[in-house]
């Protein structure tokens, strides 16, 4: 192949990787805009945080419902892809579990507001269910099945209680500091350990 046709195949290719390097860090800028500031953040706000022109952000997303749902599936993306990479790299999967639930609460805690932006638009909240449910839950089960195999927890727990469990002990956590849904979700998972089950006990007492 001509050197000359070498250079043309690469310059489009590399401009598609540069488009999908915007994409993920505006995705990024705004799930931290939109934590600490709200779903109704200005867009220059995130545009000057991902390191990028509004134009850009507004030529992949034209509406704000458009960057709400890329936000929240991204993040769903990002805790879905945690789960097989935590297992493959810690020795226990309750631990892996305990990690990956810990990384749930984030997403249920800090991005829920993403999803009470999109009730209005009520095809757009069921669709992002439906995704959030299909990619995580077996993601989750997988998790508990390892955990079980490990002879590290109780069988018989389906992911969708376990996830529905959490979601609702989150719930409680919109505008009071005294309540910490983690210390409950713990003592949950706690509650899945075989006695028996090794590390359980007296260390695992100590995180509570």
């Amino acid at each position: 192949m001509p050197v000359a046709d070498q250079a043309g195949d690469e310059q489009p290719r590399g401009r598609r990787a540069d488009a999908r390097r915007n994409q993920q860090a505006v995705l990024a800028a705004a799930a931290d805009v939109f934590v600490t500031h709200g779903v109704d953040a200005p867009i220059r706000r995130i545009a000057a945080r991902a390191g990028v022109g509004m134009a850009t952000i507004y030529r992949h997303y034209p509406t704000r419902a458009d960057l709400v749902t890329a936000v929240y599936r991204h993040q769903i993306e990002a805790c879905a892809e945690a789960g097989p990479a935590l297992l493959a790299s810690i020795d226990s999967p309750f631990e892996a579990l305990r990690r990956w639930v810990d990384l749930f609460v984030d997403f249920l805690v800090t991005k829920h507001g993403l999803a009470d932006a999109l009730q209005s638009d009520s095809d757009r909240f069921v669709a992002l269910h439906t995704h959030f449910l299909d990619r995580l839950m077996p993601v989750c089960a997988r998790l508990l099945d390892a955990a079980v195999d490990a002879g590290e927890i109780r069988p018989g727990v389906q992911s969708y209680e376990l996830m529905r469990g959490i979601g609702n002990l989150c719930v409680g956590r919109d505008g009071d500091s005294r309540y910490d849904p983690r210390r409950l979700v713990e003592l949950l998972l706690q509650g899945l350990r075989r006695p028996q089950a090794p590390g359980a006990g007296a260390a695992d007492a100590l995180r509570l």
